[in-house]
């Protein structure tokens, strides 16, 4: 009661002293999508190497806040932190997803260039004028994904509007925490009145001139994080006896790692994909239930557009921040990561789907019933390309599953985040490693499921 009261009478007015804050969302947002934009579109065109891919797989795995975990001890709790947390997996979801328009780009202007022409003309003259237009639509939702990034990452310290969030959210100023969520909820809402290509250079520049001011970094810090991810008993003889010293020849790594894998990784693992696979299976239904509020064979002008406006609201929230809601309610359990994970990407597959269905054209006999319209006509047609883009999130689905762990859900984020807050490095490491491989080999069950059922990513790349 004491939420729904809140959210119906925001404390607007004390935005104006989280002003800084809303900035530096934006600014964390555009520097760290720069630069994985910058890094991953070369790296897209050499993705047909199996090392180059095997990599981006790998960064892409990881989730920001893990990366974010990992600076912290390197770069400390500065905006340079929050930067590269987002730029480093952005870069690897750049490469991927660059290289598939690419694939599936019309070929016969490179065919018809001269037989002569080097590699750059032909991805000049013959490439790079198809799969513009894609590229720069993906280009624009991925800054949707920084700024949800951004904001998320203020829940472990970064000054940016999270931080403001978590803290209302704890002390219960509900009305304060509606008004950050409304600004939040603003700054998506108008990306498509300010973010405009002929301003964009002048907001990059500006961005990371602003960022430049509070950057910090030393070597020294680099060197003992170098030797702390190291495993412990390589360590131990010489951080006891105070030299510092490092034993390769220690037997106990294996014991060590061991350890690990039986007391934290296993469980980690097995509730991560448990929590996957159930937020897989309601996405699906949610998104199978919803889309008929968008379509315009079920639903009239002013329905459609409250259901448009429903989605967006559930696409646009963090699947982080609605876990957290849901969590004061119900405390940490799998129910309110369930329900947070399929909110979001359920609003996602039911506007994919909606919009999927909005281009059919029906046969003159069929029924003016929706529910037989909707079972017997609309459904069957939509269902292969629901499935797929289902199978297009799964990945996503499992990343999402393993940082929901820091809320205190025994996902395998749960191990990350208790090995971070003990300053246990060497096992953090260990953990966001099995958390990748993890996320690696769904994201390739899947890539083979969406191939046999073959889907066309071009269909689904200005919004995932």
């Amino acid at each position: 009661t004491r939420m729904i009261r809140g959210a119906l009478s925001p404390d607007l007015p004390v935005l104006w002293d989280y002003r800084k804050a809303i900035l530096n969302t934006l600014v964390f947002a555009t520097c760290g999508l720069t630069l994985g934009l910058l890094i991953g579109a070369p790296l897209s065109l050499l993705f047909h190497y199996r090392m180059i891919r095997t990599g981006c797989a790998l960064i892409r795995a990881v989730h920001e806040i893990f990366w974010a975990f990992l600076f912290l001890p390197v770069v400390g709790l500065n905006p340079i932190c929050g930067v590269l947390a987002i730029a480093i997996p952005f870069s690897g979801v750049f490469a991927k997803v660059f290289s598939e328009i690419m694939e599936e780009a019309d070929r016969r202007p490179v065919r018809a260039l001269p037989d002569r022409s080097d590699l750059i003309s032909r991805f000049a003259y013959g490439v790079l004028p198809v799969v513009l237009k894609s590229a720069r639509s993906y280009s624009a939702y991925r800054f949707e994904c920084a700024l949800r990034s951004s904001a998320v990452l203020g829940f472990i310290g970064l000054p940016t509007l999270g931080f403001h969030l978590e803290t209302a959210f704890r002390e219960g100023l509900y009305s304060e925490a509606a008004a950050i969520l409304y600004a939040f909820y603003f700054l998506i809402f108008s990306l498509r009145w300010w973010l405009k290509p002929r301003i964009v250079g002048i907001g990059v520049i500006a961005a990371f001139a602003l960022l430049a001011k509070e950057i910090t970094f030393r070597w020294e810090n680099v060197s003992r994080f170098a030797v702390e991810i190291l495993p412990w008993p390589i360590r131990r003889s010489g951080f006891l006896d105070g030299t510092g010293e490092l034993d390769w020849t220690n037997t106990g790594t294996v014991a060590w790692l061991l350890d690990i894998l039986g007391n934290q990784a296993l469980t980690g693992a097995w509730n991560t994909i448990i929590l996957t696979q159930v937020a897989l299976g309601v996405t699906g239904i949610f998104a199978v239930v919803a889309f008929p509020l968008v379509c315009r064979h079920f639903a009239d002008r002013p329905a459609r557009g409250l259901g448009k406006l429903a989605l967006i609201v559930g696409r646009t929230t963090p699947e982080y921040v609605l876990a957290y809601i849901f969590i004061q309610l119900w405390g940490p359990s799998m129910l309110p990561a369930i329900l947070a994970i399929s909110i979001h990407n359920g609003a996602i597959l039911a506007h994919l789907t909606g919009a999927r269905a909005d281009q059919f054209t029906l046969r003159p006999d069929v029924s003016r019933r929706n529910i037989d319209r909707y079972g017997y006509e609309i459904l069957p047609r939509t269902f292969g390309q629901l499935l797929a883009f289902l199978f297009y999130r799964w990945e996503i689905i499992a990343r999402e599953s393993a940082i929901l762990g820091i809320l205190g859900i025994y996902t395998i984020g749960f191990y990350i985040d208790s090995a971070i807050s003990d300053d246990k490095l060497d096992q953090a490491i260990v953990l966001i490693g099995i958390s990748a491989i993890i996320n690696v080999g769904i994201d390739l069950l899947s890539q083979r499921i969406r191939r046999n059922l073959r889907i066309s990513l071009g269909e689904i790349t200005t919004v995932q």
